[in-house]
């Protein structure tokens, strides 16, 4: 169960097994979405409009970039940035859960509230996303410049990015964009939890087979949906945070066309509509889709399946020790 709930046997995990859990479904989630975030971003930072009548345009669908990058840059390539991003995904994953299970525990204790309830799952899911996104944001950062890079490459690796960020651009370049991510993270997290917690008792009366309701397959296609549904309400702030971490890294993106310098985001938001009308705002949107269905899907499905697997490892542990 994600969240507190007094009903579920999961309530008894530990703070750390939590942490386990969040940490382990980031890990095998992000190693499955890399190609799509790879996509996702290269589209997002481009300013001519994705189309193939464009002929400045160097990417104008998936598959026609897919293939572009596969011939130019290699395979690798759809995992640029993967060291920082799984960094990211596993302590962003261990956060956000053991935050969400503290609050929605002290909302079912210090309140009125019932834990399960769509509003205190928004909150709930909000507050624990925003503190998740603070501690991530500079491996976010580092993620999206490596695979913003095209060949040759600006940064050899993790290392040196961090190095050459840091004397030339001074600490705070590791935040930029930090405030479109918490506007944007903080309703975005908030629909995927309480509308994950929503689908699931949808999907639980709709559907008549006690074994189905149980299984991992509701738990996979509610996350999907939750993703896609808080996405799509969302996104512009996600192409705003992408603009703005790659200020001060024009030269990377000379190849890759024109390329804009913004100031905040309310100037990133002004140049977009000016230079690329409103559909700019949705630059990346079907890899984005893609990416949320899958990464929210499997990060539900296996967040529960790991705290399934921790709670049967520590009921046969204490059998054990009674029986001994």
């Amino acid at each position: 169960m994600v969240g507190y709930d007094p009903d579920s046997e999961c309530s008894s995990l530990s703070t750390l097994k939590v942490a386990a859990a969040g940490s382990a479904s980031g890990l095998v989630t992000r190693a499955m979405i890399g190609p799509f975030d790879v996509l996702k971003i290269r589209f997002q930072l481009q300013i001519e409009q994705l189309s193939s009548k464009n002929p400045h345009a160097k990417y104008h669908g998936i598959w026609q970039a897919a293939g572009k990058i596969f011939q130019e840059e290699g395979v690798t390539a759809f995992w640029k940035g993967h060291v920082p991003a799984q960094l990211l995904s596993i302590t962003y994953g261990a956060v956000q859960f053991v935050s969400f299970e503290f609050l929605t525990k002290l909302a079912h204790h210090g309140t009125s509230y019932d834990a399960r309830d769509f509003t205190v799952h928004f909150i709930c899911g909000g507050l624990s996303a925003c503190a998740a996104t603070i501690t991530v944001q500079p491996l976010d950062t580092l993620r999206t410049r490596l695979a913003a890079q095209g060949e040759p490459k600006i940064y050899r690796n993790l290392r040196h990015a961090v190095v050459s960020m840091y004397q030339k651009e001074g600490l705070l370049t590791f935040y930029r964009g930090l405030s479109p991510t918490i506007i944007a993270i903080v309703p975005y997290a908030g629909f995927q939890f309480s509308f994950y917690s929503l689908l699931k008792r949808v999907y639980n009366w709709i559907v008549p087979s006690e074994e189905m309701k149980k299984g991992n397959i509701r738990n996979l296609v509610c996350g999907s949906c939750a993703g896609v549904l808080s996405k799509t309400l969302t996104y512009p702030f996600d192409l705003f945070k992408k603009r703005l971490q790659v200020g001060g890294f024009e030269q990377a993106r000379a190849a890759f066309g024109q390329v804009r310098t913004y100031t905040s985001i309310m100037d990133c938001a002004r140049q977009i509509i000016l230079d690329e009308g409103p559909r700019g705002f949705f630059k990346g949107f079907s890899p984005s889709m893609l990416k949320a269905a899958f990464s929210t899907g499997f990060t539900f499905f296996w967040y529960e399946l790991f705290c399934s697997l921790l709670l049967t490892m520590q009921d046969s542990g204490g059998s054990k020790k009674q029986e001994g």
